[in-house]
């Protein structure tokens, strides 16, 4: 028994464990939060060193969102139910994503009780997707789902569109279970030679068919474990994937249409003819066929032509050039007293242990402004100041 005791050798289950608690250190007061903040930012630049700024990316992306409908959806894990938490999510992703690729198109289907339906086209307009979300909320979730119904729809959309845009689809699942009338490999097989890009995220366990649907496709699964972790997953969306080397080079033609003033004719909104709009002059024309649109971007439905302003091919201009990463220092190591970007006073401590300089501009900046200008801002403000650094590609 002593000898038994006093063996340093720890048994599997025992060395395989990760002791986490182990990695956090009190403060010379005593205090975890500053070593709980160190973690929290380390995590945040870890993910934001991940995303490669040398890798070809499909800015031009149609997307369709599969979501899952069944009596899965009822369950009360997330607050109030997985069925409206979802769609609230829903709702901020589809506002963000069309800011953030003005040049996409978003489209949504449901599937439940065997079935699927579509109950929103690839569009640019993102006021259609949201009133469809709101709509979804009235709607009762029951049935089974099935991923061969959905992918089907969502197939038969995509399968059409030019070779040189990104075919991608979202499936956000709840159930367990999938009732398919065929086998769901030889859809997967369609979906792959189609060169679809497959996605799923779970708000439950994980399942073999899906990991095998993504594994496949070149997409991603990954299992939400609350609210705020689902919000998470679902955002990681909204950055354009990495280019299929399947993908053709090509020109894309657009067109900048202008503003009818005000003594153009009354004339009907070709996006909304479904609605039976007003007779109006309020819009734009396209330059090619003179038809009119009251948003952009939009693509024309009667010659075709992507119609968009100089503005929406700014903000997806960054998805080519992002914003260079900051290089880490130790706030010891740096002259710098305030951050470029706040003006924040650094302290020295587990909040300003890191500072983060600009590898062009060489202005030095606290963590929040790193995170939020490679995140939201996509441009570095000391580069922008400079004229000579700000007519760099590079540094825009």
């Amino acid at each position: 028994m002593i000898q038994e005791d006093d063996d340093p050798k720890e048994y599997r289950w025992e060395s395989g464990y990760e002791k986490t608690w182990e990695a956090l250190q009190e403060d010379e007061s005593g205090r975890l939060e500053p070593s709980v903040t160190e973690m929290i930012q380390r995590a945040k630049r870890r993910k934001l060193l991940e995303r490669e700024a040398s890798v070809r990316l499909g800015i031009m992306r149609h997307v369709y969102l599969i979501l899952d409908l069944s009596q899965a959806m009822n369950e009360q894990d997330l607050k109030p139910t997985r069925h409206i938490c979802t769609l609230k999510i829903l709702d901020d992703f589809i506002k963000e994503f069309h800011d953030q690729n003005p040049i996409s198109q978003l489209g949504i289907i449901t599937t439940q009780n065997k079935m699927a339906k579509r109950h929103s086209d690839l569009s640019n307009n993102p006021q259609r997707h949201l009133d469809c979300i709101k709509k979804m909320q009235k709607m009762p979730c029951k049935g089974e789902p099935s991923l061969q119904n959905a992918l089907e729809v969502a197939l038969s959309s995509l399968r059409h569109l030019p070779p040189h845009t990104s075919r991608e689809i979202l499936i956000i699942f709840a159930a367990l279970t999938s009732c398919d009338p065929g086998e769901v490999g030889a859809t997967l097989q369609k979906v792959k030679e189609d060169n679809i890009r497959v996605s799923v995220v779970g708000l439950a366990a994980e399942l073999h068919v899906c990991r095998e649907i993504t594994k496949e496709t070149g997409g991603s699964y990954s299992i939400s474990i609350n609210d705020m972790h689902l919000k998470q997953l679902i955002d990681e969306h909204l950055e354009p994937p990495p280019a299929s080397v399947k993908m053709d080079h090509t020109l894309i033609k657009v067109g900048f249409p202008h503003q009818i003033n005000a003594d153009a004719k009354p004339a009907l909104c070709m996006c909304h003819l479904d609605d039976l709009p007003l007779l109006n002059t309020q819009g734009y024309y396209c330059p090619q066929c003179t038809a009119k649109y009251c948003d952009l971007p939009a693509e024309c439905r009667v010659c075709g032509l992507m119609l968009v302003t100089a503005p929406h091919l700014a903000r997806s201009y960054r998805h080519l050039f992002p914003l260079k990463h900051y290089s880490e220092i130790p706030l010891e190591e740096s002259s710098a007293k305030l951050c470029y970007g706040c003006q924040k006073i650094f302290i020295t401590g587990a909040a300003d242990k890191y500072v983060y300089k600009c590898r062009n501009c060489h202005q030095v900046f606290c963590f929040n402004c790193d995170i939020f200008l490679h995140e939201t801002v996509h441009s570095c403000p000391g580069c922008a100041s400079n004229p000579t650094l700000s007519q760099t590609p590079s540094n825009t």
